[in-house]
C-alpha cells in the first residue's frame, strides 16, 4: 500500500492525469475537504478528504517546513 501520510504543499501523482496532460498536483488547502492544484494549467479541484485518499497514486515532493 502507498504512503498516505500527505501535508499542504505536497507534489502528489493521481491515478488519473489531468487533461492538459499533467500529472502533478500541489496540496493547496486541507480540511474535510482537500483543494489541489495543477502544476501544469494552474486549474485547482476541491474533493473529499475520502475520494483524495482513494484516488491518490504517490507523493512526489514532501514539502519541508
Amino acid at each position: 500500500m502507498v504512503d498516505k501520510e500527505f501535508g499542504l504543499n505536497d507534489i502528489v501523482e493521481m491515478k488519473k492525469q489531468h487533461p492538459c496532460g499533467t500529472n502533478r498536483w500541489k496540496i493547496i488547502r486541507m480540511g474535510m475537504d482537500i483543494r489541489i492544484k495543477c502544476e501544469g494549467c494552474e486549474h485547482s479541484i476541491m474533493m473529499p478528504r475520502k475520494d483524495f485518499v482513494r484516488k491518490i497514486k504517490k507523493i512526489l515532493v514532501k514539502h519541508e517546513q
